[in-house]
């Protein structure tokens, strides 16, 4: 049960005039009595909570930044009339913190035997899955003085798909790949190792790519084209472990990470390569293993999605182990990590050799926009002070990066927006090359 302010005020307006009027207990009761058979009253007008029937509905996936509807459908089974306030509780990330004051509120005015259908719309802040609370309901009587109250358990899910910002950019790099497979009128002379087919030679060509036995059989000198590999394995690999927690302007780190790696993935995937995931820091957090071209995209949102940072150390030689397990013959393994001296010089160099001796590798990782912004500041001490610390720390990191480089590593080390577009060039790099 529970009072309405407009009892409160009945009461103390009664209260009031029997103090003014009648100030003695009988003077009382004559007001109080009234109210509370206007109360009981009301509480037995009131539509029962208890058997009010709820089914949910909607979509059950959206992506970061999009807005999403969450159906309900309230069904009213008694005889009486239902007015009543509902409030629909979802997690507090599932709308921005400046958002609508009261979100999830509804007011409900559902006729005996009667629906109606509701719609809560979010619009969440963070990844993974938003799991629906429990639906509470005040049921009012026709004086709104009372109201029955009661909880409803309805689960539903709504899984946030990383916001995959990147792929604006997957037209201009599948443009790019289509050219490197010759498939535009910009053909890619002696790169490639994939024989392609042969075509009338032209001032210009490599010699070297002459085939004399075609050239033989007709009039005119033949020439072979080339096309990048194909059906080759691209390995992601994603650090979740204590460096990638931290934040990039308003960004955490590991979404940057997803969103390079969501756009290499579709990349590959058109490219004709075979994509796999592997989220690890002391264990595995997610995989993705043995996907069709068409399958991969989906199934690394989908894996993506749960993922959050563990603010403990990642076990470098666990990931080389769990990477050479998925990845047991050459690919292009791709490890979005950091560049902190520290946990690479102790955690990652150790472990390089195995990788290296049997796979391409690629070390991507996310700079700090910040740092950049304070090496520029002059003109206080204190910012003369930054610019020093700052100088320092990219220093450390370029000494990281080449002593990754002198073991035969590919490293790419980008701002946040340049992450995804720069390791998608060096992947059509290396495929033009004929390294993977």
């Amino acid at each position: 049960m529970a009072l309405t302010g407009r009892t409160a005020l009945i009461a103390a307006l009664g209260a009031l005039l029997v103090g003014l009027l009648l100030p003695h207990w009988l003077g009382l009761l004559a007001v109080e009595i009234p109210l509370l058979l206007a109360i009981l009253y009301d509480l037995a007008r009131a539509a029962p909570v208890h058997q009010l029937v709820f089914t949910r509905s909607g979509d059950t996936s959206v992506r970061l930044g999009e807005h999403v509807n969450a159906s309900l459908i309230v069904t009213n089974p008694s005889r009486r009339t239902l007015h009543a306030d509902l409030r629909d509780a979802w997690p507090p990330s599932s709308w921005p913190a400046s958002g609508e004051a009261t979100p999830g509120r509804h007011q409900l005015h559902i006729a005996s035997g009667e629906r109606q259908r509701i719609t809560t719309t979010l619009h969440p802040t963070r990844r993974g899955d938003r799991r629906a609370e429990r639906i509470t309901v005040r049921s009012y009587g026709p004086l709104r003085l009372a109201a029955r109250q009661g909880h409803h358990d309805v689960p539903w899910t709504i899984r946030v798909l990383p916001a995959f910002a990147s792929r604006k950019h997957l037209p201009g790099k599948l443009a790019r790949l289509r050219e490197l497979d010759g498939r535009t009128s910009i053909l890619t002379r002696g790169e490639g190792t994939e024989f392609d087919s042969l075509r009338e030679y032209v001032p210009g060509d490599d010699t070297r790519s002459i085939d004399w036995r075609a050239t033989a059989r007709q009039s005119a000198v033949a020439v072979r084209t080339w096309r990048p590999e194909r059906d080759r394995r691209v390995l992601l690999v994603l650090d979740t472990g204590r460096t990638s927690a931290g934040r990039v302007g308003d960004i955490p780190r590991l979404d940057v990470s997803m969103d390079a790696a969501l756009l290499l993935g579709a990349l590959a995937s058109r490219a004709g390569d075979r994509v796999d995931l592997l989220a690890y820091d002391r264990k595995p957090r997610a995989t993705v293993n043995g996907r069709t071209a068409h399958q991969v995209l989906p199934a690394l949102v989908d894996a993506m999605a749960p993922l959050e940072p563990a603010l403990l150390e990642s076990d470098a030689r666990g990931i080389s182990t769990a990477a050479l397990r998925i990845a047991p013959h050459r690919s292009l393994l791709v490890l979005l990590t950091g560049l902190d001296a520290a946990p690479v010089e102790e955690g990652l160099l150790p472990v390089l050799p195995l990788l290296t001796q049997r796979h391409t590798v690629v070390v991507a990782a996310i700079s700090d926009p910040r740092i950049q912004e304070m090496a520029d500041a002059r003109g206080t001490v204190d910012a003369v002070y930054e610019a020093a610390a700052a100088s320092q720390a990219q220093a450390e990191r370029q000494h990281t990066a080449e002593r990754l480089r002198r073991h035969g590593v590919i490293v790419v080390d980008a701002l946040p927006a340049d992450l995804a577009p720069t390791l998608a060039d060096t992947y059509l790099a290396l495929k033009a090359a004929g390294k993977l």
